[in-house]
């Protein structure tokens, strides 16, 4: 039996990039998956299309996690379709790097709603709709919080946001068996690295020398914690802030 055998499985922004690597790899080990998407129908639909042809199961559900009454029918989905929610990954994220005089309202809020509300709201539908036997919250944050890198201000404050909501959350949620943790990337090639033009720049070439295992990331490092941490291997771990940057801290 695969170890998340009979297990639902929501995972935000999950369309391409790190999420589409854990939505892959949780539904390998026998969830059901949800793979939410904000704009990228195709990348979604391709997601799940490459979940069903290995034999799993999955649906793509269109959803803003900033926006209240989107969450509300992405669980109801998951509900229609394959009942309770046992695992949440919050990976719904954005980033903007600049320095202190390029910060503006647009900037500023652009990243809070979706980093910082955007993983609470989804974890307050999430909890409503939880298995209750109880389950599994992972928050997806990012080295950042702990490295702060020149011009991430903004970035580095939601992904501190995250830390403190995950110990906190952790602490509320425990009662209900519901555990609570994030994994810490440090710099993993995606489509947005690629799009944003650190792969291959002088960023990149300083953080492979920077990095003790002397690569950046690829999805499946980050999904294959996320694994371990939906699945009863971690039922022991809660509270927990992994950094996953190959020894970057």
């Amino acid at each position: 039996m695969k170890k998340l055998e009979n297990k639902v499985a929501v995972v935000t922004g999950a369309s391409k990039g790190i999420g589409a690597g854990i939505a892959k790899n949780l539904a390998a080990a026998g969830a059901s998956v949800v793979v939410n998407y904000s704009s990228s129908k195709a990348g979604a639909d391709k997601v799940v299309e490459e979940i069903v042809a290995a034999g799993g199961k999955a649906i793509a559900v269109q959803a803003s996690v900033s926006i209240t009454a989107d969450v509300a029918r992405l669980f109801d989905e998951t509900n229609k379709a394959f009942g309770p929610t046992d695992i949440l990954v919050n990976n719904a994220g954005v980033y903007e790097f600049g320095p202190i005089d390029q910060i503006t309202e647009e900037h500023f809020h652009k990243q809070f709603d979706t980093n910082v509300l955007g993983l609470l709201l989804t974890t307050q539908a999430a909890v409503a709709n939880f298995n209750p036997n109880g389950g599994s919250i992972i928050n997806i944050g990012s080295v950042v919080s702990a490295i702060t890198p020149v011009g991430s201000a903004v970035y580095s404050a939601t992904k501190g946001a995250v830390d403190a909501i995950t110990h906190v959350l952790a602490k509320e949620l425990g009662p209900k068996n519901i555990r609570v943790n994030s994994i810490n990337p440090g710099m993993v090639e995606t489509e947005g690295t690629h799009t944003a033009g650190f792969i291959g720049s002088d960023f990149h070439h300083e953080a492979v020398k920077t990095t003790p295992l002397g690569r950046i990331g690829q999805p499946d490092d980050i999904a294959l914690i996320a694994v371990f941490l939906a699945s009863e291997d971690s039922r022991w771990l809660t509270n927990e802030t992994l950094l996953a940057g190959g020894g970057v801290r």
